[in-house]
C-alpha cells in the first residue's frame, strides 16, 4: 500500500494514485485507485465483461457500497490465478486496502463489514487413501 504522486501534464496540480494489494485463496490483484468517474477495469475489461454473474459484481462494488465513495474513484485491477470468484474477492481486498491507504478515516466501516480481513481459506491437501481431502472409497460390503 503505497501512495504515489503523479504530476497532470500542463498543470501545477497533483493528482494522487494509491496502489494496493488484495489476496483471496490463489488470486493475487494489484489495484491502482484513482479520483474520476467510477469506472472499475480489471484486467483491461469492464466489471460487467469480466465478471459476468450479478454477485461477483456485488462483491466488487461493496467496498464503495459501504464507505459510501461510490462513483467517485476509477479502479484499474490486474489480477491473475485462482477461478473467478476467488479474482472478485482478491479485487475486492485490494480496493478496501487502497481506499485506506487514500483515507484512514475509512477503516472503521471497511473494517467493521469484514473486507480488510484476507479470507485465509484454502483447498485441503489431498490425503493417502482417500479420493479428495475427506472423501472416502465407496464402501462394498461384498
Amino acid at each position: 500500500m503505497t501512495q504515489v504522486k503523479t504530476p497532470l501534464v500542463g498543470k501545477d496540480k497533483k493528482k494522487t494514485e494509491f496502489i494496493a494489494t488484495g489476496k483471496r485463496k490463489t488470486s493475487i490483484s494489484r489495484i491502482r485507485l484513482r479520483p474520476g468517474a467510477g469506472t472499475i477495469k480489471v484486467n483491461g475489461k469492464e466489471t460487467k465483461e469480466y465478471f459476468t454473474r450479478p454477485t461477483l459484481q456485488m462483491i466488487v462494488d461493496r467496498p464503495f457500497e459501504v464507505t459510501g465513495t461510490g462513483g467517485k474513484f476509477d479502479v484499474l485491477a490486474n489480477v491473475n490465478g485462482g477461478g473467478i470468484s476467488s479474482q472478485a474477492g482478491a479485487v475486492r481486498h485490494g480496493i478496501a486496502r487502497a481506499l485506506i491507504s487514500m483515507n484512514p478515516d475509512l477503516r472503521k466501516p471497511l473494517k467493521n463489514d469484514g473486507l480488510l480481513t484476507r479470507d485465509a481459506r484454502e483447498k485441503e491437501r489431498r490425503k493417502v487413501g482417500r479420493r479428495k481431502a475427506r472423501r472416502r472409497p465407496q464402501y462394498s460390503k461384498r
